[in-house]
C-alpha cells in the first residue's frame, strides 16, 4: 500500500529507500524552477508522492474545482453594488480595518501556526496560502446570520478579493522566507493567473447585477448550491482512487491548526474591530470576514497550481480548513442568537409587566 507521508530524508537515513526510483519530474519545467528540486536526488526521491490520482480523475477534479470556483466567484459579484461600495469608501474606517484584519492576522497566524507545530514545507505552503486568501461568498451569509453589517460585508470582501492580485503574492514571498527550500517552490505565477481568472467572473456578475438585477438572487443561490455539493463531490473522487483514503492530513498537527487558524482569526477580527470603536454589528462583519476565508479558490490554487507528485493528498486540507471555519462559524452564530434571543426576550417579558401596572394606576386614578 503506496505512503503519502512526507519524508525529510537524507542519504543517510536508516530507513530511507535507496533503490533507483525514476523521477517525475526530470522533463518537467518545474524541477529547474521550485525549491524542492535540488533535494530530488536519487537518494531521496522519496521527498515525493506517490500518484495520488489517476491521470484522467486528476484532469477531472482540476476542471470540476475551475469551474465551481467560476460559479462562485460569478455569484459573489452578484453581490456586489457599486453604491455601496462608493459609501464605504468615502468612509473607509471600516474597511480599513477589516482589510488590515484580513491580510495582517490570517497571515500572520498561519506563519505561527505553521512553525509551532513544525509541520512539513508542502503543509506549510499550503496553509499559508489559505492564510493570504481574501474572502468568500460565505462570509457574507455569515454575517447575515449573525446580524451583522451587510453592506461592510459585501465591501469588505469586494475589496479583499481586489487586492488579493498583489497581496498574496506579495504576502507569501515575504513570508516563505521561514521557510528552506520553500521560497522558490510556490507558483507565484500560477497564483497570479488564478487571481487574474477570478476577476472575470466577478466582474461578470458585477455587469449583471447592475444590468439585470432580477437574475441575482437566483444565482447567488446556485453558486452556494453548487459549492455545497462540489465539496463531497472532489472528496469522494479523490478518496476512491486508492484503497485507503488520505488519513495524513488528519494527523494531529494539521487538524489542531484547521481548528486554530480559523478560531484565531474569528476572535481577533472582533478584538481589533472593538479596540477601534466599531459598532457591535460592523465587529461581528469584521470577525465573520477575517476568520471565513476563500476555501474554493485556495483549493484551486493548491490542486491546479502545483504537480500531484508535489502536492499529493495535501489538496485536500483545504477542505478540512474550510469544514473547521464553517463549523466554528455556526457555533459562533447558534450563541449569539441564544445570547440574543435570551436578552431580547428578557426586555420583552418586562415591559408588558409595566405596561399593565401603569394601565392599573391609570384606571384606578379615574375610579
Amino acid at each position: 500500500m503506496p505512503c503519502y507521508l512526507w519524508s525529510r530524508g537524507s542519504a543517510n537515513s536508516p530507513d530511507l529507500d535507496m533503490g533507483s526510483t525514476e523521477n517525475p519530474f526530470s522533463d518537467s519545467d518545474f524541477l529547474g524552477n521550485d525549491g524542492f528540486s535540488p533535494n530530488l536526488t536519487a537518494a531521496n526521491t522519496s521527498l515525493l508522492y506517490p500518484s495520488f490520482l489517476s491521470p484522467v480523475m486528476d484532469k477531472t477534479t482540476n476542471i470540476i474545482m475551475i469551474i465551481v470556483l467560476f460559479i462562485m466567484m460569478v455569484s459573489l459579484g452578484c453581490t456586489m453594488e457599486v453604491t455601496k461600495i462608493k459609501d464605504h469608501i468615502l468612509k473607509p474606517k471600516g474597511v480599513a480595518i477589516a482589510i488590515l484584519s484580513q491580510y495582517g492576522i490570517m497571515p500572520l497566524t498561519a506563519f505561527c501556526l505553521t512553525k509551532g507545530f513544525q509541520v512539513t514545507e508542502i503543509a506549510a505552503v499550503v496553509i499559508l496560502i489559505y492564510g493570504c486568501c481574501p474572502g468568500g461568498a460565505l462570509s457574507n451569509i455569515l454575517a447575515l446570520a449573525i446580524k451583522g453589517d451587510m453592506n461592510l460585508s459585501i465591501v469588505m470582501t469586494t475589496c479583499s478579493t481586489l487586492l488579493a492580485l498583489a497581496m498574496m503574492p506579495l504576502l507569501l514571498y515575504l513570508y516563505c522566507h521561514g521557510f528552506s527550500n520553500v521560497q522558490k517552490a510556490v507558483p507565484y505565477v500560477g497564483i497570479i493567473t488564478s487571481l487574474v481568472g477570478i476577476l472575470i467572473p466577478c466582474g461578470a456578475g458585477i455587469l449583471i447585477n447592475y444590468f439585470r438585477p432580477q437574475y441575482t438572487k437566483i444565482i447567488t443561490k446556485v453558486g452556494l448550491g453548487v459549492s455545497m455539493i462540489s465539496i463531497p463531490v472532489i472528496c469522494v473522487i479523490s478518496t476512491v482512487q486508492k484503497e485507503s483514503p488520505p488519513f495524513n492530513i488528519f494527523s494531529p498537527p494539521l487538524m489542531a491548526i484547521a481548528v486554530l487558524l480559523p478560531l484565531i482569526g474569528y476572535t481577533f477580527g472582533y478584538i481589533i474591530s472593538w479596540v477601534f470603536r466599531l459598532p457591535q454589528p460592523e465587529r461581528r462583519t469584521v470577525a465573520m470576514e477575517t476568520g471565513c476565508q476563500n476555501i474554493q479558490l485556495c483549493a484551486t490554487i493548491v490542486k491546479v497550481a502545483f504537480p500531484p507528485a508535489v502536492i499529493g493528498p495535501m489538496y485536500l486540507f483545504p477542505l478540512v480548513l474550510g469544514f473547521s471555519q464553517l463549523t466554528e462559524a455556526v457555533l459562533l452564530i447558534v450563541l449569539f442568537r441564544c445570547y440574543h434571543w435570551f436578552t431580547t426576550k428578557g426586555k420583552d417579558s418586562y415591559q408588558p409587566t409595566s405596561t399593565e401596572e401603569k394601565l392599573k394606576e391609570i384606571s384606578e386614578g379615574t375610579a
